[in-house]
């Protein structure tokens, strides 16, 4: 019987009979309905960080469910979960005393925030033209309407016309094109540079330290706020708390989600620093962000995520995945000498890709795999494979993710 569920990012005319149907996690693993046993190699949608089914997460939820589940956070009122939380962020986030945080219901939302604060920002400091956001080829920054111009991929942007018609895209890794592209432009035109430290869904590429480096000096020369997305990163993906601090970035605005409550509820937002968000907090000042979703500061889903952080520092797992960083680019290595492999990416954290010639042969290693007892995912145009497996996987796990592709090449 064909599904009343419309699922998101896919053709359903192949899905609607087509169904896997997860039951259960523990740990690393997933449990189908029929009881199909798989080793979780993407981290879901890269959030399952400190693994499925934690029973203190499922606790946190509870006990402040039981107390208030919710109540909103619009114009003057708030719960004590959305204050220490991010208060906590903030303790960990790699910005100057004084950075704020906004909230909402993912990363998609984030990104959504983040482009209108920038422009509010210039438009309350006097400088109205500067519009202009600048972001990547390659890039992904979800889907809603900010974010779905923003990305690259044509066939996101497919049937919906201009959204936002103020975005350009420069090189993913080329900063000099950046450059070019900001002085064409004209850089008193230009409100952001929206960046992933490491791209995520459009291939995992890292642009190298002297492209973050060089990209964000620039924005920094011309006055355009720099927007860390660490939807993917924050949180300890790539071995520290978040990239902006491994790469020294300094960004204006951080943008995080999935690994803040690790999948167990849905949360993301915004870490603003001090000099961005002192307009609206000036003592006496009349200037209001008329910005926010009805979910903004949930407070049950802010006791999961303080749970979260306590379980990610009490088993030191962001230190487990710098440890585990080169044992997955040892195990992934060998796979670029197999026939239908184009490249083979990772060496930052627990992120890593494995480009094959065409979608057909990816869709080969995905069953292959799922066969096998390990979930794998294509991204992109449908010919890389993600792997950001939780930050709990063992070295032997890591091991069998490379063996089960290789295998699949193999066949």
């Amino acid at each position: 019987m064909s599904t009343s569920f419309w699922h998101p990012q896919a053709m359903m005319s192949t899905v609607k009979n087509n169904e896997i149907v997860i039951d259960r996690g523990e740990g690393s693993y997933l449990w189908t309905e029929d009881g199909t046993k798989l080793l979780d190699a993407t981290a879901a949608l890269w959030y399952a960080n400190i693994g499925h089914g934690r029973p203190e997460i499922a606790t946190a939820v509870a006990k402040q469910m039981q107390k208030l589940e919710h109540y909103q956070t619009f114009d003057k009122y708030a719960t004590r979960p959305t204050l220490e939380l991010c208060d906590r962020i903030v303790d960990l986030a790699p910005f100057d005393d004084g950075a704020k945080v906004l909230l909402g219901s993912g990363g998609s939302d984030a990104i959504e925030t983040a482009a209108k604060l920038a422009r509010r920002y210039f438009t309350a400091t006097g400088r109205p033209d500067k519009r202009i956001i600048i972001s990547r080829q390659q890039a992904y920054h979800g889907l809603h309407g900010h974010g779905t111009s923003l990305g690259w991929l044509p066939a996101n942007r497919e049937g919906y016309g201009e959204l936002d018609p103020a975005v350009l895209r420069a090189s993913a890794t080329d900063w000099h094109d950046v450059e070019k592209t900001i002085m064409n432009t004209g850089p008193e035109l230009i409100a952001a540079f929206f960046c992933e430290p490491v791209i995520g869904t459009g291939g995992v590429i890292f642009p190298g330290a002297e492209y973050l480096a060089e990209v964000r000096e620039l924005c920094r020369k011309h006055d355009i706020l720099f927007v860390s997305d660490e939807v993917i990163t924050g949180f300890g993906r790539t071995g520290k708390w978040f990239a902006s601090e491994r790469f020294d970035l300094q960004p204006d605005m951080m943008t995080f989600a999935k690994g803040v409550t690790s999948g167990y509820l849905p949360l993301g937002g915004l870490v603003v620093a001090p000099h961005v968000a002192e307009p609206f907090f000036a003592d006496e000042g009349s200037l209001s962000f008329r910005h926010g979703v009805t979910y903004s500061g949930h407070a049950a889903v802010c006791a999961a995520a303080l749970a979260n952080i306590d379980v990610l520092e009490r088993e030191n797992l962001v230190q487990r995945v710098a440890s585990l960083e080169t044992v997955l680019a040892d195990a992934l290595a060998p796979l670029a000498e197999l026939d239908g492999v184009i490249d083979v990416r990772a060496g930052v954290g627990l992120l890593g890709a494995v480009e094959l010639r065409d979608a057909q042969l990816a869709n080969k290693v995905e069953a292959h795999g799922l066969g096998h007892g390990v979930l794998l995912r294509k991204i992109v145009g449908g010919n890389v494979i993600q792997i950001s497996p939780p930050f709990i996987i063992t070295e032997d796990e890591i091991q069998l993710i490379a063996d089960t592709i290789a295998a699949a090449l193999g066949e």
